[in-house]
């Protein structure tokens, strides 16, 4: 019945329905069309769906659903009961972490939509971020920060630090940019897709600058030199050490060197990865000595190309 209901209400208005003139970013998600119809008349289209939703509240796919059909909806509409808002408060950011992680898994950016309408049009807006109570208002903040580098907006990390919500043990965790690197640090060590965690490592040298207290500095260069080694625990690959290592050597330029010959000691008491290290070196070595040598040889074949 709720599937149905759901169905029927967005093929109606992709094909025609009365909200068919509202416009939509390509590439277009059915959630994305749902919400929008939702949050269109807040207080009339969302309560049918709504009631099915609270009838599966248990099962754990329903925060889910509510999170993709009922972001907009919820800063839209005006909640008299405290209880009620702070449930569905809870079950935004529960099920936005949820379908947020299924993005990490499948190495997509499916719910990028999602992601930038909770950041740009909630978190950066106070009179729509104020709509939830404050606890929520934290563990919003917390689950964007976890995931902002996954969907390529750095770019907002300076307005996002301006509107970081007080937290009640600021003194002993530090401001906005100790708490995004903590939360940063923690989902480093949990991502196992190599794409998403290369990608991670690409996009953290822009927290080169940022004020952090000694404990936050030291928790995030050993977070990047864990990634640094092969073997256990991690077991990082080749190409995440190396991005590892240029994250780290980038953002903490002092004391390069000692950590670069206390890490080839350590390889050296490690017979078995001589072989692939010695292979990989020599690779290297002709990959460098090739490179000039062709373009040399071949200095403009892009730009004749262009001339023809």
């Amino acid at each position: 019945m709720f599937l149905f209901s759901c169905n029927e209400i967005g093929t109606e208005i992709i094909l025609g329905g009365e909200d068919a003139e509202v416009q939509h970013k390509v590439p277009l998600c059915f959630y994305d069309v749902l919400a929008d119809h939702f949050a269109f008349e807040p207080d009339e289209r969302g309560k049918p769906i709504l009631d099915l939703i609270v009838q599966l509240w248990s099962q754990p796919f329903a925060s889910h659903i509510f999170a993709l059909l009922f972001h907009k909806w919820l800063f839209e509409v005006t909640l008299d009961r405290s209880d009620l808002l702070l449930r569905y408060s809870s079950a935004l950011v529960q099920g936005a972490t949820n379908v947020f992680w299924i993005d990490i898994q499948t190495n997509t950016t499916h719910f990028q939509s999602l992601f930038r309408y909770l950041l740009e049009d909630v978190a950066l807006v106070p009179e729509r971020l104020k709509k939830i109570p404050l606890q929520a208002q934290r563990d919003l903040f917390l689950l964007l920060s976890r995931f902002i580098f996954l969907y390529n907006l750095v770019d907002k990390l300076e307005s996002f630090f301006q509107y970081f919500p007080e937290f009640p043990n600021a003194f002993l965790v530090g401001g906005p940019a100790d708490v995004f690197v903590i939360e940063l640090t923690d989902q480093l060590q949990k991502l196992k897709v190599e794409p998403v965690l290369l990608h991670y490592l690409s996009q953290i040298k822009v927290l080169q600058g940022l004020e952090l207290r000694m404990t936050t500095s030291t928790r995030l260069k050993t977070c990047l030199y864990s990634f640094t080694s092969p073997g256990g625990p991690m077991y990082p690959t080749r190409a995440v050490r190396h991005a590892a290592w240029d994250a780290l050597d980038f953002l903490f330029p002092v004391g390069r060197y000692p950590r670069h010959v206390i890490s080839l000691f350590f390889r050296l008491l490690h017979p078995w990865y001589w072989p692939a290290s010695c292979w990989n070196f020599i690779l290297s070595c002709i990959q460098a000595i090739l490179h000039p040598v062709t373009r040399l040889v071949f200095p403009s074949r892009k730009k004749h190309s262009h001339e023809f």
